[in-house]
């Protein structure tokens, strides 16, 4: 019977799992090595547990802070308390589905559908993963507010303007610098446009990753090191074009009174988003579903046909930034909703009056972007 082993009866759910298991999800196991990625008990027991959950609150303890008096003996030592902080985190499900027909395994002399599919599942999850990831990016700094403003202006460098508006050798430490000071060590991992790299690639800025495959044999991987940086390269990075501007006349005599020079023409450009993580700049956790992986069959569709299910709920929460759900339709965020910057916050003490609230120190934050012509 054509296709026997993919009939919904007797599909291995554990057998499939495992062999797609077998398949190394380099990018997302890369960036798990960079430490960007970090796990917590306390969400996956807020989320994981009995009860269960879609959105869930976790509380982070606050910092010391205050200013010391002067012990003379004199003066009272003056207390304060630490505020608690909350983070609002959501479980992102996603599901997909493949269909294959009978009729295929026939015309193709027995083609192995179900390892096809198992070495390709892998790296769907692990596109699935950085599609999140990069929607989350796009959500916090789109953030408004004062505090939040603070943030974004602060963890963005552009160098659009800075000569030919390209990245240079020392961009990447600059932006580090600015957006986190002291903390720019943190940083460890760096998601950028293939134009973006190989602009570096062309200054011998960056080094290709290898990996040794089940037979020995080395390979390079997709990846590359930048400053001792992992580097993830993905064409679904922001890119923006950027119209012409015509030249703008000067505006009366130079030396009198309202005198505005001339503003030359510049011409289109391209406009890219390169983000840089640090150790800890996410909070990662695999939720699971009931059913993650099941199949179907419908022995008259086509001629026999069987369709391979697969669910995922995962959470991936950016540190010291909290998804408020402010626009969220239903009980797991699209990418459109992850990108909504109404949906997100640096993580407060809770005061109704904002003049009143305690924010996270945004150079405790590793994340930054750098906005660059390539």
């Amino acid at each position: 019977m054509a296709n026997t082993k993919f009939d919904a009866k007797s599909f291995n759910p554990e057998a499939f799992r495992y062999m797609v298991g077998r398949v190394p999800n380099l990018k997302m196991n890369e960036i798990v090595k960079s430490k960007a990625l970090v796990r917590n008990p306390d969400v996956q027991a807020a989320f994981g547990g009995q009860n269960g959950t879609a959105y869930a609150r976790i509380a982070m303890r606050g910092l010391l802070d205050g200013e010391a008096v002067n012990y003379d003996g004199a003066t009272d030592i003056e207390a304060t308390s630490t505020k608690t902080f909350e983070q609002g985190m959501v479980a992102v499900g996603r599901a997909k589905a493949w269909v294959e027909k009978d009729f295929s395994f026939d015309i193709t002399g027995g083609v192995d559908f179900m390892q096809n599919v198992a070495d390709q599942v892998a790296e769907y999850f692990d596109t699935l993963d950085q599609q999140t990831i990069l929607a989350i990016l796009s959500g916090v700094f789109a953030m408004t507010g004062a505090k939040n403003q603070e943030f974004v202006e602060k963890h963005t460098y552009d160098v659009t303007a800075q000569g030919e508006g390209k990245i240079t050798a020392t961009t990447l430490n600059s932006a580090a610098n600015q957006a986190c000071g002291a903390n720019k060590k943190k940083f460890s991992l760096v998601f950028m446009h293939s134009d973006v790299a190989t602009n570096l690639e062309n200054l011998n800025l960056v080094a290709h990753l290898k990996y040794t495959d089940s037979e020995g044999v080395q390979r390079d991987l997709e990846l590359y090191t930048w400053n001792g940086k992992l580097v993830v390269i993905d064409d679904d990075m922001p890119v923006e074009e950027v119209a012409a501007e015509p030249e703008t006349p000067a505006v009366g005599k130079e030396g009198e009174a309202g005198y505005t020079p001339a503003v030359p023409a510049t011409p289109a450009y391209t406009k890219y988003t390169t983000y840089i993580m640090g150790a800890g700049a996410f909070t990662f956790e695999d939720i699971g579903a009931k059913v993650p992986v099941e199949m179907d069959r419908d022995p008259a569709k086509n001629g026999g046909e069987d369709t391979l299910y697969v669910r995922q709920r995962k959470v991936f929460a950016p540190y010291g930034i909290s998804y408020e759900k402010k626009s969220q339709a239903s009980l797991s965020p699209t990418d459109a909703e992850l990108k909504m910057g109404q949906n997100w916050t640096l993580v407060h003490s809770g005061e109704t009056q904002e003049n009143k609230r305690t924010y996270i120190n945004h150079k405790a934050i590793p994340l930054a972007r750098i906005i660059s012509r390539g």
